[in-house]
């Protein structure tokens, strides 16, 4: 059986890269890779992983230097010279190996807003949501997100500016505005400094996600949100209604 080189990162931040050969099996997965590190060669190697199947997101890693699932990520697909190199996802503190702290991902989460909130009951009846609005269509093509972080781990912006609240939190936030049945529609943190206007618009969120959500194209949604409130601002503040006194008019 031929094997593969691999090189899996031991530690926290202060850590190192140990090599390993690992057989290299048809159709194995990048997850395959580390389980079989796990059970035969390094016992106490710290991953996470659950469905396998690429619906819980908890198995992001970066391989090769790409930000990916691993559960559906075939070895054949991102071998580099017959080799992997597997590390953590970036832009989130290392606990042990290859799992990092996702508090602060979920923490930009909530400064976003990203929680439903709804004005029904249990005893109310269902509310009837027509799938052909628009509301509908821009809520749906985002909704899918499985919290992986792979946007987080891919986005420059997020490198280098802690306060950004980082591609997921912003098109969590966007489908919540655009839903007839969310009853907050503030978003404060989304449209001040920090929120949707220190997007770059590189578009890496979208080129990496896994799921095939584009939040580049959310966050342009929440620029234009944005642009539409300020005009509407302005015209109220320069433009008095009719019947009203001129506030800028002396005398």
């Amino acid at each position: 059986m031929p094997m593969l080189d691999v090189r899996i990162w031991r530690g926290a931040d202060e850590g190192e890269f140990i090599a390993l050969k690992v057989p290299l099996a048809e159709n194995r997965t990048v997850l395959d890779v580390v389980t079989w590190v796990q059970r035969h060669r390094r016992p106490d190697i710290a991953y996470r992983f659950s469905c396998r199947v690429g619906v819980c997101g908890s198995c992001a890693m970066t391989v090769n230097g790409r930000s990916r699932w691993t559960c559906r990520t075939h070895v054949k697909d991102v071998v580099d010279k017959g080799g992997l190199t597997i590390e953590p996802l970036r832009n989130l503190p290392r606990i042990k190996d290859l799992v990092c702290d996702l508090t602060p991902f979920f923490d930009r989460w909530q400064r976003a807003g990203g929680r439903f909130r709804g004005s029904r009951t249990r005893g109310d009846p269902l509310p009837r949501l027509s799938p052909d609005t628009r509301q509908r269509r821009l809520v749906d093509a985002g909704i899918e997100c499985i919290n992986c972080a792979v946007c987080h781990s891919a986005c420059d912006v997020v490198s280098w500016r802690e306060d950004y609240l980082g591609p997921a939190a912003l098109n969590r936030a966007w489908t919540l505005i655009n839903d007839e049945r969310h009853v907050e529609r503030s978003g404060k943190a989304v449209f001040a400094d920090g929120g949707c206007t220190l997007c770059h618009s590189h578009g890496n969120c979208a080129a990496h996600c896994p799921v095939g959500i584009d939040p580049t194209a959310a966050i342009a949604g929440l620029k234009r949100s944005l642009y539409r409130r300020s005009i509407k601002r302005a015209a109220e503040f320069f433009i008095p209604r009719r019947g009203d006194a001129d506030p800028h008019r002396k005398g």
